[in-house]
């Protein structure tokens, strides 16, 4: 294949597992969280317990991750953590007791951490360099759309088959797309002398900043902390609001719809966009999408505004994530210096999904969208300070 096209489907190759393992290990407990407490007979907390402990597996493991990567490039670890999603849906499954049901919840937060956007950005970071930031955009745009395929699917085969079976072709789905893996390149080609020489001189990275490094590991670990509330709970709020099931499942749904339109514009028109200003408007949306989300009870629309606004925020600040390191940091360093900052977001968004279920057990959903709101609000006044100190022309 010639060159560019290799690279293009590569990219593409790599969007499509994103979309696959999203859907079928981040957004599992959102689909099946219910119908699991129902059968187990166990409280919302202790269901969202497991979920809690993969994201705390996420965060221990995330360094180590970021640094195997930067050495060896993405195929191995993606196609591991593929391994791993199929062995743990094979687990829940099966599972019967509590034990087995955390176990398995802590294999499928490691297998996250090796195929979600993270190790996916690093990869592409090992494979193009400081040209990675269009395709870290790229992959993001399949991936947003993981909720929009995987909840009303997950939805439907529970329906049809029960939440067990539902969760046997999730696994299913994750070991089909290990070799999606293997067509990423594994690193940058080394560049001929001669090319070298002429090639134009590169601006050395920028010197390592500890404010830099705060603030965004605060912006990406506040969103962090907020996904996984929302991926847990979303549905069960706008239910909670007043909603009926399966129209909270479609309203929900608007969430990826926004994530991916919102990266399409960004890949079509966002070219000359600068990172810090296209997080900082991603981030000034995001409590604007709570206040929607707090009169989702009383107006459908507002619920659909809610969902898709702050799918379009979550989305653009996704990609910021991957490619705010590349001007903040060195890229040659990606992996690590990433893998290192989100650790202490990986740890707190780890409390996320128990906190939220005993905030709306004891004061209502109205309470955790006010919860969510100020701490939106908290990000947007990171993302401006990050802008306002850090911000120096491409």
């Amino acid at each position: 294949m010639p060159p560019g096209f290799r690279r293009s489907f590569g990219v593409f190759c790599i969007g499509v597992t994103q979309l696959v393992h999203w859907g079928v290990s981040y957004y599992l407990i959102g689909a099946f969280g219910g119908r699991i407490a129902a059968e187990m007979g166990w409280s919302s907390a202790r269901v969202h317990s497991g979920y809690s402990l993969a994201l705390l597996v996420m965060g221990v493991l995330s360094a180590p991750v970021g640094r195997w990567i930067d050495r060896r490039g993405g195929r191995l670890p993606m196609s591991l953590g593929a391994a791993l999603t199929a062995a743990a849906c094979c687990g829940l499954m099966l599972c019967r007791d509590f034990a087995t049901y955390l176990a398995v919840w802590a294999v499928l937060g490691a297998a996250m951490r090796l195929t979600l956007y993270d190790a996916a950005f690093a990869a592409l970071a090992k494979a193009f360099g400081s040209g990675a930031k269009r395709p870290i955009a790229q992959i993001t745009l399949l991936g947003g759309l993981a909720s929009t395929v995987f909840w009303p699917f997950g939805n439907w085969l529970a329906e049809l088959w029960g939440w067990r079976v539902a969760v046997g072709v999730y696994g299913g789905i994750a070991l089909a797309s290990i070799p999606l893996f293997w067509v990423l390149p594994a690193a940058l080609p080394p560049q001929p002398a001669a090319a070298a020489e002429a090639a134009p001189e590169v601006p050395p990275p920028p010197p390592p900043s500890r404010l830099a490094a705060v603030l965004f590991a605060f912006t990406v670990g506040g969103l962090n902390f907020l996904n996984s509330a929302m991926s847990a709970h979303m549905i069960g709020l706008l239910a909670g609001l007043g909603m009926a099931l399966p129209v909270a499942v479609w309203v929900a749904s608007f969430r990826g719809i926004g994530q991916s339109a919102a990266r399409l514009m960004e890949i079509l028109f966002g070219g000359r966009l600068h990172p810090l200003d296209l997080h900082l408007a991603a981030a000034i949306a995001l409590p604007l999408s709570f206040a929607m989300g707090g009169a989702s009870g009383l107006f459908l629309s507002a619920a659909m505004v809610y969902s898709g606004l702050y799918g379009i925020s979550n989305g653009l600040m996704t990609i910021t994530r991957g490619t705010l390191p590349l001007v903040l940091f060195d890229p040659a360093r990606y992996g690590a210096t990433v893998g290192r900052l989100l650790t202490p977001g990986f740890l707190v968004a780890a409390a996320a999904p128990a906190l939220f279920a005993a905030v709306i057990d004891a004061a209502g959903p109205g309470a955790a969208m006010a919860l969510a709101a100020g701490l939106a609000v908290s990000i947007a006044a990171a993302a401006v300070a990050l802008r306002r100190r850090f911000y120096r022309p491409l």
